[in-house]
């Protein structure tokens, strides 16, 4: 029997060891590579992110001080990545969102803004906050919860829906928004105002007053009952009174940054006024109106 052969001394044996080390050392170089570009990438990401959320800070506290509101209001530049927009001077998309802000009539209100194609030529993409914004479209919202207008209208219990049929559908609403047509809502409360003690639903229609654009008016078109509403009846001699306790005008009710109402309805269990128009000049202390 012969000795074993050393594969280290054997021609073929070394080649192959030689091509093993190789391939291991352009393995190891490529997933280096990778490694330093996934730093770079994530590093980059990082950066990205973390201006972006500089602006918005900024913004934030910008909107605190120029509208008079009393916290500093949610802020959204959505904007991936950021940087080479900033650098642009155009967002493409902007939001501004203000909770619990006190407001005529119903003593608090939610304030919203889109803002799309924000030119930030007299701006900077901090947003100097007496700078003009030229807006190729702008959408502006009032948002009343139910609890508060409930309060205004004497109904410590009332509760706001959209129209049967869009509450059953999947649309989400008829506006981009997300917001119901202003026809067939659904109120329920317990109108005492009226001697009836019982909590009752009631279709009612939201408009805007033609003699004044910034009053809500709530017109009651009957009495539901069935499936999804408070199911009760309500006698004759009381239907006049009961329907009179869902009546009412919202006044004082003026849009961030000024915007003309064009449409009115409700999304959850809020009522809310929608304005949108677009190619209009704004300033950030116009969010707040009244």
């Amino acid at each position: 029997m012969s000795p074993a052969t050393d594969d280290a001394s054997h021609p073929q044996g070394a080649g192959g060891l030689r091509q093993n080390r190789s391939m291991r050392r352009v393995l190891i170089g490529v997933i280096a590579s990778a490694v330093a570009a996934g730093v770079i990438v994530v590093g980059a990401v990082c950066a990205d992110y973390g201006t972006s959320i500089y602006a918005e800070y900024r913004l934030s506290s910008n909107m605190r001080k120029v509208a008079n509101l009393g916290s500093d209001p949610f802020v959204a530049i959505l904007a991936f990545p950021f940087i080479p927009q900033a650098m642009r001077g155009h967002y493409n998309e902007l939001e501004i969102k203000a909770n619990a802000v006190d407001h005529a009539m119903v003593g608090t209100a939610t304030l919203e803004a889109t803002m799309y194609s924000v030119d930030l030529t007299y701006a900077s993409w901090l947003m100097r906050p007496d700078a003009k914004l030229p807006v190729g479209r702008l959408e502006s919202r009032i948002i009343i919860d139910s609890m508060h207008l409930g309060r205004y209208l004497g109904m410590s219990d009332l509760m706001v829906e959209a129209p049967p049929a869009e509450t059953n559908s999947a649309t989400g609403g008829t506006t981009d928004s997300g917001i119901s047509s202003s026809h067939g809502l659904v109120f329920s409360g317990t109108p005492k105002s009226a001697n009836f003690d019982h909590r009752v639903s009631v279709s009612v229609d939201l408009a805007i007053a033609p003699d004044d654009k910034a009053t809500l008016v709530f017109t009651p078109t009957g009495i539901l009952t069935g499936p999804d509403t408070a199911d009760q009846t309500v006698p004759d001699d009381k239907r006049d009174a009961v329907l009179h306790a869902f009546t009412g005008r919202l006044p004082n009710q003026r849009l961030p940054f000024g915007l003309a109402p064009t449409s009115e309805g409700a999304r959850g269990s809020d009522v809310i006024i929608e304005g949108v128009t677009g190619g209009v000049s704004i300033t950030l202390d116009g969010f707040k109106q009244s």
